[in-house]
């Protein structure tokens, strides 16, 4: 299920709605003041940049960084 952000027009709270494929948008409500008027908010997607691996992590946590690598990130790819 797709994840929406929406602002309140009425109270100004930002809240995220699971849609349903078929879910009608105007269904949405506020959960603190219970209006129907929003702005629906554009958010960034979540992109992976490969296979996760748990044995790239040392039992302390993430990799050091102290001799200028790029740590596991993406430097390769510029």
């Amino acid at each position: 299920m797709p994840t929406y952000d929406y602002r309140c027009d009425a109270c100004h709270a930002t809240y995220d709605v699971f849609h349903k494929v078929r879910e009608v948008v105007e269904d949405v409500i506020c959960p603190r003041c219970g209006s129907t008027a929003h702005t629906r908010l554009i958010s960034a997607p979540v992109v992976s940049m490969g296979k996760s691996s748990a044995s790239s992590f040392d039992a302390g946590g993430a990799p050091s960084c102290s001799d200028g690598s790029c740590c596991g990130g993406s430097c390769g790819l510029n």
